[in-house]
């Protein structure tokens, strides 16, 4: 009988708060090799802010996420949440954009580990920033830039009960084209 070898599932992780403001400091040069100690192939990671693409066998995601976590956690002390996505989500939540019309330097999508329940409400004054929730996705559109805006991780979390991280279009767009050529 011949058998078949596991098929490697391409992923794309994001990590909050890393290398953010000096604080929670970890070199993309060791997390790509932390990672592959963990039997992740073609680990590469683009910028300092935990931005990774990579291939496993493992199918379940949230696990991913949990063992990325937990091997930092080991190795360096941090508490760091990981949001794991197959190329075909990352797919849809570029194609789920509802802010086509505006300015796409002006836009990012806070990634959340839930799809939040309908009946959660966000209620911000946010003067001109937008903001509409889509599956697990939270897009934003911030035209005054989003140093200023009050559309933030922490705010999503503290409202939504979950992990949340954002990242601009320029790093979402390199991610899915990093993720299509492994």
């Amino acid at each position: 009988m011949k058998r078949t070898q596991p098929t490697n599932m391409i992923y794309i992780a994001i990590l909050r708060g890393i290398n953010v403001s000096g604080s929670k400091k970890l070199p993309m040069v060791e997390l790509r090799a932390l990672l592959s100690k963990l039997n992740f192939t073609d680990v590469q990671t683009y910028i300092q802010s935990g931005n990774v693409v990579f291939k496993s066998d493992e199918k379940d995601q949230e696990k991913l996420g949990s063992q990325i976590s937990e091997a930092i956690k080991k190795q360096y002390d941090y508490d760091v949440p990981v949001l794991v996505k197959t190329i075909e989500q990352w797919k849809k939540a570029i194609a789920n954009n509802p802010f086509t019309e505006e300015d796409i330097s002006k836009q990012a999508i806070t990634f959340l580990a839930i799809v939040p329940k309908e009946e959660m409400k966000i209620e911000v004054d946010s003067k001109n920033d937008r903001f509409k929730i889509i599956d697990s996705e939270v897009y934003l559109y911030c035209p005054n830039g989003f140093g200023r805006s009050k559309l933030t991780n922490n705010l999503f979390e503290r409202k939504l009960k979950t992990q949340a991280t954002t990242r601009n279009w320029k790093t979402i767009i390199k991610l899915l084209e990093m993720a299509e050529v492994l």
